[in-house]
């Protein structure tokens, strides 16, 4: 078709606005490169037949092997399919292809370059932010490549006042399509918008078409802006027009003619459905290989997503692992810190009965001695003295030195007996007279009692196998030590911090400071929380928080192989150097009235107090305990006191 020739689209109807110089039934048509490379604008009520002019524009310009693209806004044009090889593309499994923002550039290649007529579906995308992603993708695609191809092409817009509104909200894809409406003839590129609404669509766009449609229109804004356009006459008339009829305004005759635009000959996929059974017509396919070139965009794209995916999962494996050796490493570093404190404490312990220039027993400590009678006796004096040493506190290691006895009877004169004697009983009540005056007994017989049954090899093997459940019962004494020597070293605020996340199970170093006596500055609070944090007494709990560990070290302490019921009493036990009495055997959350002033009657401040009047000499002290001790040893120390 050369640039002179035209096409076909309507007739001359009577009526107001008529064209006085061509009688009624007279052929309308429309230059091939005004229309390509023009602007238009083909608004309308529902039902006036708009969609029907555009498709017989399209029509005529398929015919003659001109290159299009329609903007599809409601997937009413795939019945163009029915006569003319045309692609389909958009996100519905009924489309040739389903595309995305990807394919931008190769649909664009197809139209410009292969002269591909191609119906961009965007009613199927479920998100507004990918279609309009996709339509300015591809409107940018062929505005740069017009520019160099400098070849006529039509786009058609259908709804287009969702895109180029006349009120505020216009995005990127509205401002690409004002640009092609104001610079895209020039390139050969034109454009024609399509509309319900006239009034809502951007003056600017109106304002720069140089071909019009004005099919029927009822609201009085729409009526107003054919006022202002063509005459108040044609505002009125526009009411009347019948579907299908339009008043067409062309800039290249400058004329105003009432036209009757002809029918479409494809599917009317856009018609209101009615109650006969819905017929799909055969559509035509179009070449497998443009299909094929592509689907390969979309495999492409689906191989990164699915490699991006496997990088995602990745990343968060990582994170969540790293969070994880995070928590640990704190957590080590705790432990650390506690374990280097205990040990600590422990070799003190077991360096506390030759502080006063006593020695270690001299071979093996457990098993010494090379002869049966001297191996027994050897066992059950270093038995007696690691029970002795875990068991005392400093101030018990102190009195036990300044009680020391001097040169005595060897141990085949009985001084294994009377050394077994001050072990047991200082153990148990802590009086260094007694063993004073134990050791001033046995010093003045020569001769061990008649009652005292020899020691044999399985009493050897049984105080051997028994020897780590009476560390054990040491142990304990020497965590209950080494937990309040901490707690005692704390400054008098910090204890109150302490005793506020006992309470609380878990809090912040601020409100622990008030609650303690403190003020709100958290400078100060975080200072006076350090020394708990370091002392292994308190653990970060997150996001700023951190908990109560007393319990937690003493389990650690123990690996895990105390109950509860053992934890709770060493750990009482601890709590006595900083918690008031009346706070112990009650919950936290309890009512003054009944905590009251009275001290509960717990086993360990019991046992304290004796331990206290005991000093004091205000009463007997209690009996000494043979709990965990091996039935060797405990044979040994009921025949001592016999």
């Amino acid at each position: 078709m050369s640039e002179e020739e035209a096409i076909h689209v309507a007739d001359v109807s009577e009526g107001i606005g008529g064209d006085a110089t061509a009688e009624p039934g007279s052929p309308v048509e429309l230059p091939v490169v005004d229309v390509l490379t023009g602007r238009s604008f083909i608004p309308g009520k529902s039902g006036s037949g708009k969609s029907n002019t555009a498709s017989v524009v399209i029509e005529n310009l398929l015919s003659n092997g001109l290159p299009v693209m329609i903007v599809d806004t409601d997937g009413e044009y795939y019945g163009l399919k029915e006569e003319y090889e045309i692609l389909h593309a958009g996100a519905d499994d009924e489309c040739d292809i389903v595309v995305s923002p990807e394919h931008a550039e190769k649909l664009a290649t197809l139209a410009l370059e292969q002269n591909v007529p191609i119906i961009l579906d965007v009613s199927g995308y479920l998100e507004e932010d990918t279609a309009n992603e996709l339509l300015l993708e591809v409107v940018k695609q062929l505005f740069a490549k017009e520019k160099r191809m400098k070849k006529p092409f039509l786009l058609v817009i259908e709804e287009c006042h969702e895109y180029i509104p006349e009120g505020g909200g216009m995005d990127e894809t509205g401002k690409m399509l004002i640009k092609v409406g104001k610079r895209g003839r020039k390139h050969g590129l034109g454009i024609v918008g399509i509309s319900q609404r006239p009034a809502d669509v951007k003056k600017d766009f109106i304002t720069q078409c140089d071909w019009l449609c004005w099919h029927r229109l009822t609201w009085d804004n729409d009526t107003k802006v054919v006022g202002r356009i063509l005459g108040s006459k044609y505002a009125s008339a526009v009411e009347d027009l019948g579907d299908g009829e339009a008043f067409l305004m062309t800039d290249w005759d400058e004329s105003i003619r009432r036209i009757q635009f002809h029918r479409k000959e494809t599917f009317d996929a856009g018609a209101t459905p009615g109650l006969d059974d819905f017929e799909r017509p055969e559509l035509k396919s179009v070449s497998s290989d443009l299909v094929g070139e592509l689907q390969s965009i979309s495999d492409e794209k689906e191989r990164r997503e699915s490699e991006i995916a496997d990088l995602k999962q990745e990343l968060q494996k990582k994170d969540r692992r790293i969070a994880d050796l995070e928590r640990e490493l704190e957590e080590a570093r705790d432990l650390s810190d506690m374990a280097d404190q205990f040990a600590q404490a422990l070799l003190g312990k077991a360096e506390a009965p030759y502080r006063g220039g006593g020695r270690p027993p001299a071979g093996d400590e457990r098993l010494g001695g090379t002869d049966d009678g001297d191996e027994g006796q050897s066992v059950l004096k270093s038995y007696d003295e690691a029970v002795a040493a875990t068991e005392e506190s400093d101030a018990d290691a102190e009195a036990e030195t300044d009680a020391a006895p001097g040169p005595g009877p060897s141990a085949a004169d009985g001084g294994a007996e009377v050394d077994a004697d001050a072990a047991t009983g200082d153990a148990a009540t802590g009086d260094a007279a007694d063993v004073d005056a134990t050791a001033a007994d046995s010093a003045d017989e020569p001769n061990p009692p008649d009652d005292v049954d020899p020691v044999t090899r399985d009493d050897v093997a049984e105080s051997a196998l028994r020897f780590d459940e009476a560390i054990e019962l040491g142990t304990r004494e020497a965590v209950i030590d080494e937990l309040r020597s901490r707690i005692e070293s704390l400054p008098e605020l910090s204890r109150g911090m302490l005793r506020h996340y006992r309470r609380e199970g878990a809090s912040d170093p601020v409100a622990a400071h008030i609650d303690a006596g403190g003020d709100g500055d958290s400078g100060h609070a975080y200072s006076r929380h350090r020394p708990i944090r370091r002392a292994g007494l308190i653990r970060h709990a997150g996001r700023g928080s951190y908990a109560y560990a007393v319990p937690d070290l003493v389990r650690e302490a123990y690996a895990d192989r105390l109950d509860e019921a053992q934890v709770d009493e060493i750990v009482r036990a601890v709590e006595r150097v900083f918690v008031p009495s009346a706070e112990l055997d009650y919950p936290p959350d309890a009512a003054p009235a009944e905590v009251g002033d009275r001290a509960p009657a717990g086993d360990d401040e019991a046992e304290e107090n004796t331990d206290t009047d005991a000093a004091d000499g205000d009463e007997e002290p209690s009996a000494p305990t043979d709990a965990g001790l091996s039935d060797a040893a405990r044979r040994f120390a009921e025949r001592s006191e016999r």
